[in-house]
């Protein structure tokens, strides 16, 4: 593969890096190193306070209750960072990971990649119906892409991967069970506590309180009146370290999501360590867990509570050999720097042939599910 020059853009109000709590954060930061230990040019623009190996244009990062006029501000500051890192830089890629990138679209006459992180009812329609040359979408899970609307500019989607070796570790297996990602409405974490709290199971709830209104709302109204501080406890933020322990250390993962998940990259990751998942059947979730082999998928917090009692009967080498067979970060690599490859090829062999109509954009596109 010829060196590439890509541009990857993150959400501005979540710095990236090997700790960063969102999934899309942790994707870029796989790619981004991936790019740079390949001999390739990788260039992040992303919220100050993120951790990259290749170049890192820092955005401003309120420090303040976030809400939509600050959103607003933080997608403003990205326009001119971008424009001035397409003037530096002869870019053959920009890859972008947020879910407000329409809002900072580079102009035409770069090609764009965006990836759909989350779900697809949380992006405006007119994404799936843009026309520009050289702009694709890209899905992460087969469940999310069977979502997409017919004749949408989507590529062939690529699911998520975590970095196996990384995750492992010789931490005993202890008796807790674990909840762990972002602390928010969606994510369901109070049914967790509740299936605890009937299986008579410790649970240890980890993960990141973003100052959004009705994410600390939701932690003072749902989670802390659940919470005992010696059954069933609040331990805050888990980098990638501490994450792997407590992912280990667990009888099983609780993931009790509300919404239609994409992905799930801690599920993916609790496999890794052979820890069995439990999860209601949200979006790509049964994708991910193989009932009664690597986990469970159920329907409530009572049937949860069933499952963490009979979750010591799956076996932690089934799980990693799942995670193994399925959700490696080096397979995950490999098909993205095939995908800019293709990508990029593409845009070089139609700019050879000029004045030619460039209808054969959609030889690459899966049009719709």
């Amino acid at each position: 593969m010829r060196p590439l020059t890509v541009l990857s853009i993150a959400y501005p109000l979540a710095p990236v890096g090997p700790d960063a709590a969102g999934g899309s954060e942790q994707i870029l930061t796989l790619l981004d190193r991936a790019l740079v230990r390949g001999g390739h040019c990788s260039v992040v623009i992303a919220p100050e306070g993120s951790r990259t190996e290749g170049v890192l244009i820092p955005a401003r990062l309120p420090q303040c209750t976030l809400d939509d006029q600050v959103r607003a501000a933080a997608e403003q500051r990205y326009r001119p960072l971008i424009h001035r890192a397409l003037d530096r830089w002869s870019f053959d890629l920009v890859h972008m990971h947020s879910l407000d990138f329409h809002a900072y679209l580079p102009p035409p006459g770069v090609p764009v990649l965006a990836t759909l992180h989350l779900p697809l009812d949380w992006y405006p329609n007119w994404i799936f119906q843009e026309t520009r040359s050289d702009f694709w979408l890209q899905c992460v899970s087969a469940s999310q892409q069977s979502r997409c609307p017919a004749g949408a500019p989507v590529l062939p989607y690529i699911e998520n991967g975590v970095p196996l070796e990384g995750l492992r570790t010789a931490v005993r297996r202890r008796s807790y069970a674990l909840a762990l990602g972002r602390i928010c409405p969606e994510k369901g974490f109070h049914l967790a506590l509740d299936a605890a709290a009937e299986a008579s199971t410790p649970l240890l709830l980890a993960g990141q309180i973003f100052p959004y209104r009705a994410h600390h709302d939701y932690f003072r109204g749902e989670l802390m009146p659940r919470l005992d501080g010696r059954c069933r406890r609040f331990i805050g933020p888990a980098g990638l370290a501490r994450k792997r322990r407590l992912l280990a250390g667990a009888r099983c993962l609780l993931v009790p999501s509300l919404v239609p998940e994409t992905s799930s990259l801690v599920a993916m990751e609790a496999l890794a360590c052979g820890t069995p998942v439990i999860a209601f059947p949200s979006g790509a979730l049964p994708d991910i867990v193989e009932h009664g082999r690597t986990g469970f998928i159920v329907e409530n917090a009572h049937q949860m509570a069933q499952a963490i009692r009979e979750s010591a009967r799956i076996h932690p080498e089934v799980c990693r050999q799942a995670a193994r067979r399925r959700f490696s970060a080096d397979r995950m690599i490999a098909e993205y720097l095939c995908l800019y490859e293709r990508l990029v090829s593409h845009v070089r062999a139609r700019e050879a042939r000029a004045g030619s109509s460039g209808s054969d954009r959609y030889g690459l596109v899966t049009t719709g599910p």
